[in-house]
């Protein structure tokens, strides 16, 4: 089982930053991949970026390429999605997850979920 807490969201105007973390409670962390979804009202859960258990390969969705970072620390047990540019279109909820495993970036191939944390992005 591995339990996840996101922090970091709130309320930017655009243009602005904002950087979530990810605290997990297992220290076989690194052995998960560990992605960053996000729902808008109305929307479907939509990947935005995932990295690999050693931090050696990454994915971003079209949408915020060039403009998140993720990254993680091992030794933290912590992932984090650094923001910048932010538009309106990125407020959302951001949810943390975590695999066994890389490939395939659908929601249903992650098993563990955290709350989320609201991002609203003003115009």
């Amino acid at each position: 089982q591995v339990h996840l807490v996101e922090s970091g969201g709130g309320l930017v105007q655009a243009g602005g930053s904002l950087r979530l973390s990810c605290a997990a409670s297992r220290r076989t962390f690194s052995s998960y991949a560990m992605g960053w979804f996000r729902q808008a009202p109305g929307k479907e859960r939509e990947i935005v970026a995932a990295i690999s258990g050693s931090g050696g390969s990454t994915f971003y969705a079209d949408s915020v390429k060039g403009r998140f970072t993720i990254s993680r620390d091992n030794a933290r047990i912590t992932v984090y999605l650094q923001m910048h540019s932010l538009k309106p279109e990125d407020t959302a909820v951001y949810y943390c997850a975590a695999k066994r495993g890389w490939g395939g970036q659908q929601s249903d191939t992650y098993n563990y979920w955290g709350q989320g944390t609201q991002v609203t992005v003003s115009s």
